[in-house]
């Protein structure tokens, strides 16, 4: 293995090629033709949640014409596709746009510095060739996008049970599923009621491969919808309206569908407990017990209500091939779980489907002039900018609409700051909070990995321009007019800007 040290320079470097970094990359490239931008991916492959799982099943929980690009039409026929589709699609964005050529496979992020005296960011990177060859390379840039995601690709939340290592089977997590693993004939208990649960359990009893028997195993109930896998009525409007207007109607249908639905739920939470209940008994067996196992103690949208396309979840159940067992655990045997209850699921694979280890920034800690930035410690501009942190944005998306629909509004935030220095002739855009600003949790969500994650994440004021919406529509009003205000201090070499007020000593 061969070791060298390379130095580049870039206009602006995006850090991570999922559908965010895609995204960005488009449009900042849109905006900045006459920039240097990179596009910078860790793994081997681009694709990023879509080229890490493996499990049976994998697909998307929201319709991908608006879970994808409004700039790239959604022409398959299944509006919730499965991962390999979604993976074609992101290729061919690449390639029709021609984000190949900025692109940096293999090339991991490990440090990042800001200097004041340079106003430019230094990133160090190690890049690994096709042939195993190590290249340490340091970039530097004026400006940072992270579009990393929000949780660990190197390992999942897994809880220690108990007896674990008394188990004659297999134990595995669906971050880490071997691709071409076997669960032919195989008794299945999968640990999670969340969306891979869910999604999993109906595709592990399907064809040649299937699983002997699959049981989904969970402490708490979730709220599980039956949602439809074709959209017909986006096939229609493209048919009638030409692909391009119609997969924008399209778009916002389904924006407007959503933000409704939520709405709805929110605002009158014992309507909506009724309504997913009532349309879950009608998918269910006759005397199926409903309240014991999909009446959930918290409120619709507490928590990410789960979608089963065509109802496929529901279908496994009432054929036999699965089932829902709603209980504690107390132990691993060397055959499967013995529960709380005292009733014991015999089992030769046992899936953790326990969720997500929450992170941000891809686990790059910033220093500024040499001081570790807390990123617990800071306060999001418009859910985008880091206060005390310059010349740096990072993509968080929506938990009660479709994450993706936010790349739009966050780069355009980002392309008017890049423009504004640009015409003042200013190097350095630094977000300075107000002092003693009230502040409050960024996600609105109880679910267990979000909660886990309260001390790694930034907070959010209460109100403009600190803060941001879970949903799109709402979210998207604050993005209206011109997004710049005094709380972002420019200046002309960074020295001469405030000291960062959210950083930690240097370890």
């Amino acid at each position: 293995m061969k070791h060298e040290t390379t130095t580049e320079t870039a206009d602006i470097v995006v850090i991570g090629a999922g559908l965010s970094g895609i995204g960005a990359a488009k449009y900042l490239t849109d905006e900045f033709p006459d920039k240097r931008i990179l596009l910078l991916e860790a793994r081997a492959s681009i694709g990023g949640t879509w080229d890490l799982f493996k499990y049976p099943g994998i697909r998307s929980d929201d319709a991908v014409h608006h879970y994808g690009f409004a700039f790239k039409p959604w022409l398959h026929e299944d509006a919730i596709a499965e991962g390999h589709l979604i993976m074609d699609y992101l290729h061919e964005t690449m390639t029709e746009f021609g984000l190949d050529e900025i692109l940096r496979l293999r090339h991991r992020v490990t440090a990042a510095d800001w200097s004041s005296e340079r106003a430019e960011w230094t990133l160090q990177v190690t890049a690994i060739d096709e042939a195993g060859n190590e290249t340490h390379k340091t970039i530097r840039t004026r400006f940072v996008f992270s579009s990393t995601g929000y949780y660990r690709y190197d390992e999942g939340y897994e809880p220690r049970f108990e007896g674990r290592e008394d188990f004659q089977g297999d134990i595995l997590h669906p971050q880490n599923w071997p691709e071409d693993y076997d669960y032919s004939s195989k008794r299945v208990v999968i640990i999670g009621s969340g969306a891979t649960a869910v999604t999993m359990l109906p595709a592990m009893v399907k064809g040649d491969s299937a699983a002997a028997h699959v049981t989904m195993l969970q402490r708490t109930p979730s709220y599980i919808a039956s949602i439809p896998r074709v959209d017909k009525v986006a096939h229609a409007l493209m048919k009638v309206f030409g692909v391009e207007r119609g997969y924008a109607l399209t778009r916002r249908k389904n924006i407007w569908r959503d933000h409704f639905l939520v709405t709805v739920m929110s605002r009158f939470p014992r309507f909506g407990r009724w309504l997913v209940r009532s349309m879950t008994a009608k998918e269910l067996p006759k005397g199926f017990d409903v309240d014991a196992h999909f009446s959930p103690p918290y409120n619709p949208w507490d928590q990410r209500l789960c979608a089963t396309p065509d109802g496929d979840f529901f279908q496994a159940i009432r054929e036999g091939s699965a089932d829902v067992v709603t209980d504690q655990i107390e132990r691993i045997t060397k055959d499967g779980i013995l529960l709380k209850s005292g009733q014991h699921l015999e089992a030769d694979l046992i899936v953790t489907a326990t969720g997500l280890a929450l992170q941000m920034l891809g686990g790059i800690k910033p220093t500024v002039d040499g001081t570790l930035v807390n990123v617990a410690d800071s306060v999001l501009y418009r859910g985008a900018l880091i206060s005390g942190v310059p010349n740096w944005a990072m993509m968080l998306g929506f938990t009660k609409a479709t994450w993706t629909l936010r790349i739009p509004n966050v780069t355009r935030l980002v392309a008017e700051v890049i423009r504004e220095m640009d015409r003042k002739g200013f190097d350095t855009a630094l977000p300075v909070a107000p002092e003693g600003m009230p502040t409050t949790d960024l996600f609105d969500l109880s679910s267990g990995y979000m909660q886990r994650a309260k001390d790694k994440l930034p907070r959010q004021g209460t109100g403009l321009p600190w803060q941001m919406h879970t949903t799109f529509v709402r979210d998207n009003r604050l993005f209206k007019g011109r997004l710049i205000h005094d709380d972002i201090k420019f200046s002309n070499r960074a020295a001469e800007a405030p000291h960062v007020a959210s950083v930690e000593a240097a370890s």
